[in-house]
């Protein structure tokens, strides 16, 4: 089945395949012709275990990333040397003040409210909070003031990128919302290979898989309890608005006016993963799980499949 939330509004049908998992083999390159097209800019498609590739539309030309360099700059967070994630940092009204100066999406975390590292991280990853990546960046970053060690942290940013082998990446934000066009960009091909690196953490794949949560404590010593829906519509379940795709593990949303509507994400089925880039692409959802039944093997459609009348907008990050 082929999926068109643009072209297909009369028929989109979209597959929350809850029967028996795929026995299919994953798709070889001899099967390249058979693949569905995609709308997006550029799109790159992987074998998690293996790295080969099974997928490419225009993999090494750079563009903009939008809120999929929050991977990067989990990452950075996530290899810090001796990392406390139960460290609490405080929300200020400084992160709020730059969500906004970018007109980026927020996490809306209470100014006061301190929050663990692990909390702030799913604060960052699921609803692709950009207060929360202000708040990391500066708590992560060296230097005697903000602007200092949000410099330092996109430095530590770009520094992880080339140690990872990615000449074709660069940072200038820590959110995807760089001040010029073309200042955060990579290629499809190099973020699979970071998001393939970045869910080798346990923590990471923790949090991208589904809801986020963070228990604080507020300016009052009371506790305060977040709870956040994730922005990628695979993960969500179809109950909460989402395409609950089976086997779907995250991993980023992000989007933004150079950058388009991207997607980064993974599924696993019958022990075989995964992991896919989608960069300017309208209709990410409907080519993600286009792409990703073909590769894993067409099976027929379960009686939950979402109704053609009422495709879900994407509207989130």
């Amino acid at each position: 089945m082929i999926f068109s939330l643009t072209r297909v509004r009369r028929a989109l049908a979209v597959s929350a395949v809850t029967g028996a998992l795929l026995a299919a083999p994953l798709a070889t390159s001899s099967q390249a012709a058979s693949a569905p097209a995609t709308y997006a800019k550029g799109a790159f498609l992987m074998d998690s275990t293996t790295g080969s590739t099974l997928y490419s539309k225009y993999a090494d030309t750079k563009r903009p990333l939008a809120s999929t360099a929050k991977i990067m700059t989990a990452r950075v967070v996530l290899t810090t040397p001796g990392l406390d994630l139960d460290k609490r940092i405080t929300m200020k009204q400084a992160y709020n003040d730059y969500a906004d100066s970018v007109g980026g999406s927020k996490a809306w975390i209470y100014n006061g409210d301190r929050l663990t590292v692990r909390g702030w991280l799913n604060a960052l990853l699921t609803p692709s909070g950009c207060e929360a990546a202000a708040a990391l960046a500066d708590t992560f970053g060296k230097g005697t003031t903000q602007s200092a060690r949000f410099a330092d942290f996109i430095k530590q940013m770009n520094a992880k990128a080339a140690s990872y082998g990615l000449t074709n990446t660069h940072f200038d934000s820590f959110d995807g919302n760089s001040p010029v066009k073309t200042g955060t960009y990579s290629t499809p091909r190099e973020m699979a290979k970071l998001a393939r690196t970045a869910m080798k953490s346990a923590t990471f794949r923790g949090i991208v898989d589904g809801y986020g949560k963070a228990t604080a404590i507020a300016s009052n010593g009371n506790y305060r309890y977040y709870t956040w829906k994730n922005s990628n519509l695979l993960v969500r379940p179809t109950n909460d608005g989402g395409y609950g795709y089976t086997g779907a593990l995250g991993i980023k949303t992000g989007t933004n006016t150079p950058a388009g509507k991207c997607l980064v994400f993974t599924a696993t089925r019958n022990g075989k993963t995964v992991i896919g880039v989608l960069l300017n692409d309208e209709e990410r959802y409907a080519d993600s799980m286009n792409l990703m039944n073909w590769t894993f093997g067409a099976a027929a459609t379960s009686s939950t499949m979402r109704a053609n009348t009422n495709p879900i907008p994407d509207v989130l990050d």
